[in-house]
């Protein structure tokens, strides 16, 4: 099965372990799954690292972050296409979600019809828009 982890499942994979549920430790843990982390998530990892919102001890550099899902773990990145931003064209703009970053992941996600992993309640919004979302509750 494939999934698409969103930026907080990322990090709480990194730091807090203790915040993903039995079910999303089980999806990253099977090795039969594919898991999928986007370019957009890798970009804001970064950024919050260079900007010292977040500090991952093993992470000297801000490379370290493309080192450690290429070597640490079993996500793949996925790279933005054409038909994404089509879809983010086409979805609603919510008053009480705007996020740029958040919904160009689950562009990316309807477009694939991929199942997006997160703790983001405001993802909800989007079920009716074609997204299957599975939320981290923890």
């Amino acid at each position: 099965m494939r999934y698409l982890i969103d930026t907080n499942i990322f990090l709480f994979f990194v730091l807090d372990n203790e915040r993903l549920t039995k079910k999303v430790e089980n999806i990253i843990d099977d090795y039969d799954n594919r898991v999928y982390i986007l370019f957009e998530s890798v970009k804001e990892t970064i950024h919050l690292l260079q900007t010292g919102k977040i500090v991952v001890k093993q992470w000297k550099t801000a490379e370290d972050v493309v080192d450690f899902i290429a070597k640490d773990t079993n996500f793949e990145i996925k790279y933005p296409k054409e038909e994404h931003l089509r879809t983010l064209a086409r979805m609603p703009l919510f008053p009480d979600h705007r996020d740029p970053s958040d919904r160009v992941i689950i562009a990316q996600a309807i477009t694939e019809k991929i199942p997006l992993v997160s703790s983001d309640k405001k993802f909800f919004l989007y079920k009716n828009h074609g997204l299957n979302f599975i939320f981290n509750e923890w």
